[in-house]
């Protein structure tokens, strides 16, 4: 860091290759030597490939929509092209080690002079043209390092743009996977509910046989009726829930909402694996883009501090300006119409030290705030993967406890009814066991669920799947591409939105400036 007085010592300025301001370098970040569930034989902490993790449910339609979406996703496609923005900025900041003004300039005046001024005897040509061509030229010389610093700042800036972008890829890849379990889960919710509102409907004909031989009353007929009437609302409650995971899918895939189920066809809750590859959580530094990109923040910010603190010291610059006068066109370009000038100068804010200091205290307070950033971005990660991982792993337990729940839920429906049928126990008991069934079955397709989503949680929290712009995808079977705006839209004539921008290849984090 800087000196209290705000100046860079020279051993210092030596060392970082003549530039003021702090070389970066990483800091540490707080990571656990292992999983909290590291001993579990599902937990593999060998490292992985993960650049195509959603292939491990085998589910073509949910290959399908990952690639459709990284292709359409419009929130994807705002990443993209502030990746493009960012590249700019760099090649802006490059431009500025060359002389920054460097302009042609030409011109023509028709000059008339007062003739009732002071010193107007003097005057020997009252009206006259004059022609004026020229190039000038100002170069600040980057002596303390302000420019070279400046373009640090820019180079890591965008390569937190590929990071955010690369973040915002595994958060849509998460996002399609974690919708379409969902909408599979509640068509299987659905399912289950369907399967029982037949169930009862047998019940209510069993129930409405009796009553009419007169072998029961009219309260098993309502208890019947109105525990089917329960059943057959949820359904629709269900499948309010169902469009909006529809919609929501829609919306990832970059196209308006529409019914999506024609075009997925009938499928099962995605099936997991039992196990699945961690590594350590060290592995989540290199992994996790949004945790490179906070570190890739953190060092952009390091070199505007290097900025600030360049303001101490004097601009140094060369000038000049050579070019052509004449009164008459004919003799612009001629040796004795040159003129010009060129020189060294400066210029020195040295009264503005204290405006100067609390700008680079500012700075390093920033480069603090975005260093404790990286750091919880380190710590989120690592929660990150160990809910994942314990959503994924209790929740296959807990699917194989209520699927033997339900099993025997069944069979209890079915010796309830032959014992009613029989006389042996009343109506209520059989009406107690089919909604408990009711109940049971829809927690079922839950817990199933979560299998697939604990997993998907896993997986978006290691931060893989980013590699696939590096990759082609094909996509059948779904819908059409979204239409691009056109000129109507505020595009030029004949032009379209470009295709989804690709980043620029992956630099290393961290490392000196």
């Amino acid at each position: 860091m800087v000196s209290s007085c705000g100046c860079t010592p020279l051993q210092e300025y030596i060392r970082n290759g003549f530039k003021v301001g702090p070389n970066y370098g990483r800091p540490p970040a707080p990571v656990a030597q292992n999983w909290i569930d590291a001993a579990d034989e599902r937990v593999r902490t060998e490292s992985a490939d993960l650049s195509t993790w959603w292939t491990v449910f085998n589910d073509p339609v949910l290959d399908d929509l990952v690639c459709y979406a990284y292709r359409q996703n419009l929130t994807l496609r705002e990443a993209g092209f502030r990746v493009l923005e960012a590249r700019a900025q760099l090649g802006i900041a490059l431009g500025n080690i060359l002389p920054q003004t460097q302009d042609m300039t030409g011109e023509y005046l028709w000059n008339a002079v007062s003739n009732r001024t002071a010193n107007h005897s003097f005057i020997q040509k009252r009206f006259f043209g004059l022609w004026n061509y020229g190039f000038n030229l100002a170069w600040e010389l980057d002596f303390w390092g302000r420019f070279r610093r400046t373009i640090e700042y820019n180079t890591d800036s965008l390569d937190a743009s590929v990071e955010n972008y690369d973040a915002a890829l595994v958060t849509l890849l998460g996002d399609v996977a974690t919708n379409y379990a969902q909408y599979r889960t509640y068509e299987q919710r659905i399912a289950y509910a369907r399967d029982n509102v037949s169930v009862q409907r047998q019940t209510l004909k069993i129930v409405q046989a009796r009553f009419n031989a007169g072998t029961t009353t009219s309260l098993d007929l309502d208890q019947a009726q109105s525990t089917l009437a329960q059943t057959e609302a949820l359904i629709p409650e269900l499948e309010i829930m169902l469009r909006q995971f529809n919609n929501q899918l829609c919306i990832l895939l970059g196209i308006p909402p529409e019914e999506l189920q024609a075009k997925l066809g009938p499928g099962r809750i995605p099936s997991a694996p039992p196990e699945v590859a961690v590594g350590i959580p060290a592995d989540l530094l290199r992994r996790r883009p949004d945790v490179r990109r906070a570190e890739r923040q953190l060092a952009a910010q390091s070199a505007q501090i290097g900025v600030a603190d360049a303001e101490f010291y004097p601009h140094i610059s060369i000038t000049g300006t050579f070019g052509y006068s004449a009164e008459f066109f004919k003799d612009l370009f001629r040796t004795s119409a040159l003129n010009g000038n060129i020189g060294p100068s400066f210029t020195w804010n040295i009264l503005n030290y204290g405006r100067i200091l609390n700008n680079v205290r500012l700075q390093e307070a920033t480069f603090q705030e975005l260093a404790a950033t990286y750091q919880n971005a380190v710590l989120t990660a690592n929660q990150d993967v160990e809910n994942g991982l314990v959503t994924f792993l209790k929740a296959q337990v807990r699917t194989r406890f209520q699927a033997e729940s339900v099993d025997h839920a069944k069979k209890a429906v079915k010796t309830a009814l032959v014992q009613y049928q029989a006389g042996i126990i009343d109506f209520t008991r059989v009406t107690q066991l089919e909604t408990t069934l009711v109940q049971l079955e829809d927690t079922l397709a839950l817990a199933q669920g979560e299998i697939g989503t604990g997993l998907i949680q896993v997986y978006r929290a290691l931060g893989g799947g980013w590699q696939i712009r590096l990759n082609d995808c094909d996509t059948t079977g779904l819908p059409s591409p979204a239409p691009q705006p056109t000129e109507e839209k505020g595009l030029a004539p004949g032009r379209a939105v470009p295709a989804q921008p690709e980043p620029s290849p992956k630099k290393p984090a961290g490392g000196g400036a």
